[in-house]
């Protein structure tokens, strides 16, 4: 009897299709090395300080990274919707680079300052360039998946940085927590280059009209976050001024930079960019509360105060792999709801473990709820970008997003650093407060996702 041979339909490329391969691992490998090094640097640098005699620029070597990289989020956003994104990607893989070796071979203490303000806008020029070029290089279909992708290399660094960091200081030395990475950043920078050649060259020859403005205003809200960082370290009055300048600086700047209509969360992607700030509020905020409360109130030791956290971070990875691979939901407010839900219910359950005669598995379950939920939201977020930004947007508009995702995370710590301290040592009200706040954060974040939907549907910027 003659058989019937049935033709399979061609698969749909993937991540690691051969016109993709290579951009994929370059460009995840590059993002596990910006999270490593924005935590392993954690880590090794008490040990910094004291072997340069350091500790008066202690709070600079944070807060300049930090400030510069903000200011780069806004430079490569322009750079990359006037130019394409392969003249930032090259200058931040460059000056990451370079800072990096700075830093290693500093002699004295100032001069690894130096090399931290220039790898921290060559970490800003990348983050964004590397979103666009998802943007450009990525079908559609495959966003969910490379930003999921994108988040795994974030969360790895979170599990095992500091303690790989820990390990090259106490058996190489701290030099090599910064000397170690330019021989992977360089590679995958390279794996990238073939991938970009193929990218198309932007349609305009010359930035945007107000881009001297917006670089103006970034200088503003750098100054005004390195501020914000500096005053979360400090206690006392001199902690209080300096967050309130900061907050008033960034009040006055950061509105600037992100799209019109942020502040009253306009719908489509004035609510997307408010919603990711909300959640890395509502995230970080929660975060750095919760072994310190474990410790203190439940009696945990550091290690497994901070296994707690790992269970929060392994969810995020889990929630970022489910929403990558379950069908595009009818509506794109679905996951981002479902994400700020979880953090909501995550962050208070966490709330409750304060009382003394629930178990601590209480803590760890809702922070897991937590964890998953940041997963369920995030590439949701940077896929509902590319979606609402016109060709000429892309940059500017993951810059926004960047930008709001930290500013609104450096805000709250330094706010919940200031609520730690007010009281001669932080007890049970310093902690529910703090946990409820970021909570109603990510409540206010849940009511308002249907607004990420515009005309009953997403439809481009512009």
């Amino acid at each position: 009897m003659p058989s019937t041979a049935v033709t399979a339909a061609p698969a749909a490329p993937g991540l690691f299709a051969p016109r993709l391969r290579a951009m994929t691992v370059g460009s995840v490998a590059l993002i596990s090395l910006l999270a490593f090094e924005a935590l392993a640097v954690g880590t090794a640098m008490p040990t910094v300080a004291r072997s340069l005699d350091g500790l008066a620029l202690y709070g600079i070597a944070f807060g300049g990274p930090f400030a510069t990289g903000v200011l780069a989020m806004v430079v490569s956003g322009i750079w990359c919707d006037a130019r394409g994104p392969k003249g930032p990607m090259w200058h931040g893989v460059a000056w990451f680079v370079v800072g990096l070796l700075i830093a290693g071979t500093a002699p004295v203490m100032s001069a690894l300052v130096v090399g931290r303000v220039v790898q921290g806008f060559g970490s800003g020029l990348l983050s964004v360039a590397l979103y666009v070029i998802v943007g450009q290089a990525y079908p559609q279909d495959l966003h969910r998946r490379i930003f999921a992708a994108f988040a795994a290399a974030w969360v790895v660094p979170s599990l095992v940085g500091p303690a790989v960091a820990g390990l090259i200081v106490q058996h190489l030395g701290w030099r090599w927590v910064f000397l170690a990475v330019p021989a992977v950043a360089v590679p995958a920078g390279l794996l990238i280059h073939p991938g970009l050649r193929s990218l198309g060259r932007s349609a305009a020859t010359s930035p945007p009209t107000g881009a001297a403005a917006r670089i103006g205003w970034a200088c503003g809200a750098a100054v005004s976050a390195a501020l914000l960082h500096i005053g979360g370290q400090q206690r006392g009055a001199t902690a209080l001024v300096l967050v309130a300048f900061a907050v008033v600086g960034l009040l006055v700047c950061a509105p600037r930079l992100l799209p019109a209509g942020f502040l009253r969360a306009a719908r489509g992607l004035p609510t997307v960019v408010g919603l990711r700030g909300l959640a890395s509020a509502a995230f970080v905020g929660s975060e750095v509360v919760i072994p310190l409360m474990l410790s203190r109130e439940r009696g945990l030791s550091p290690t497994a105060a901070g296994l707690v956290l790992t269970v929060g971070a392994l969810a995020w990875s889990a929630g970022s792999w489910l929403q990558g691979r379950i069908p595009v939901p009818a509506s794109r407010a679905s996951l981002p709801r479902a994400g700020l839900s979880c953090i909501t219910v995550g962050t208070a359950t966490v709330a409750l473990a304060v009382r003394p005669e629930l178990p601590v598995a209480v803590a760890v379950a809702g922070w897991a709820i937590a964890g998953l939920g940041m997963g369920l939201l995030y590439p949701p977020l940077s896929v509902l970008t590319l979606e609402l930004s016109a060709p000429g947007e892309q940059g500017r508009n993951s810059s926004s997003l960047q930008l709001s995702d930290s500013l609104f995370a450096a805000t709250v710590l330094a706010l919940t650093g200031a609520v730690l301290a007010a009281g001669s040592a932080p007890g049970p009200a310093s902690y529910t407060t703090t946990l409820v706040v970021t909570a109603g954060l990510a409540l206010l974040g849940a009511l308002l996702a249907g607004r990420v939907v515009v005309d009953g549907g997403v439809r481009q910027a512009g």
